[in-house]
This record gives structure tokens, C-alpha cells and sequence, in this order.
């Protein structure tokens, strides 16, 4: 089952290289991986998507706690969480299947970043089940390149990460 868990840490330099490394030493594997600066310059929250059951998505939980530099996990749900990914597509286009590729990107809200005279590159944001659809529809004229970020999710609603911070009351506590 895939698991996607946020984690609070803090920014300085090798943070993403620890993280990375406590699932490599446990021979975790890391589906998709993203990180970025939050709203506050001192923290950076990464972003892991997983395959596990429950057992071990608590194993990682509890690994990840025990870390100085991590401030706060969370699992987010996707009955709780948004979630979204962006992807590159490059495809092949003529003049005879340009107007239908750029139909059927509409449909799917996928943006054109560039037109070249025989291909066409787009971006698209959404859940891996609209890419994929998306990805489908244009095999048949011809998928020359293709690049995924890793997800990032927000929880909804007025719970924030920092809930489930250290210094919370709630931190040491299963509320995932």
C-alpha cells in the first residue's frame, strides 16, 4: 500500500542526505522524494512516498522521530491530504495530429510549455491516476521523453505539520 508521509526538518545543509540515508541503511525503498523550503526559512519539509504495510510505515514513523534534525512527521492520508505531482511530457506532433494532442491536453488542463515544429512539451499537475491517463492517451503518437517530480501533499483543513512537532504534546503520541 502506498504511504505518504511529511516530514518537518530542519534547513541546513546534508538534512535531505540523512533522511535519504536512514531508509537506505534499512533498505526502505523511496517511491517518490520532494523537498523544498516551508513557510518559515529555517525548516524544510520533505516528502516521501512509500510502499509498506502498516507495520512498517510505523518502523519508518519511529526511525524518522528519532532523529535530532526532524521536527515533525505526519502520514497524510489521501482522505485527509491534498496531493500533487508534476510531470513533463514530451510527444511527437506534425501538422496532422497537433490540433487532436492539443485537444485532448485542454481536457486534461495540461499546459504547453513548448511547440517545436515536430514535438510538443507539456506540463501537467494532478494525482499519478490523471498522468497516467494523460500518458495513455499519448503514447499512440509517440512519447519521446518524460520526466515526474516527487509528490507533495498538505493536510486540509487547520491542522498544520507543526501539530505533530517535538515540542507538541501530541508528538510522541499514535494519531497517524
Amino acid at each position: 500500500m502506498k504511504h505518504v508521509l511529511s516530514v518537518y526538518v530542519e534547513n541546513q545543509p546534508g538534512v535531505l542526505v540523512r533522511v535519504a540515508s536512514m531508509f537506505s541503511r534499512r533498505e526502505f525503498n523511496i517511491d517518490s522524494l520532494s523537498v523544498g523550503v516551508t513557510e518559515s526559512p529555517e525548516f524544510s519539509r520533505i516528502t516521501v512516498v512509500v510502499h509498506g504495510d502498516s507495520d512498517f510505515i510505523e518502523q519508518i514513523i519511529k526511525q524518522l522521530k528519532k532523529m535530532p534534525i526532524v521536527r515533525a512527521v505526519q502520514r497524510l492520508d489521501s482522505s485527509i491530504a491534498a496531493a500533487r505531482g508534476m510531470t513533463m511530457i514530451k510527444v511527437a506532433a506534425n501538422d496532422d495530429n497537433r490540433l487532436d494532442i492539443l485537444k485532448m491536453a485542454e481536457l486534461f488542463r495540461a499546459h504547453v510549455v513548448d511547440v517545436q515544429p515536430t514535438t510538443l512539451i507539456f506540463e501537467i499537475t494532478g494525482d499519478d491516476e490523471k498522468v497516467t491517463a494523460f500518458t495513455r492517451l499519448l503514447k499512440p503518437y509517440g512519447i519521446l521523453e518524460v520526466i515526474r517530480t516527487g509528490l507533495i501533499a498538505l493536510e486540509r483543513g487547520e491542522n498544520t505539520i507543526t501539530n505533530f512537532s517535538k515540542e507538541s504534546e501530541f508528538y510522541g503520541k499514535n494519531l497517524l
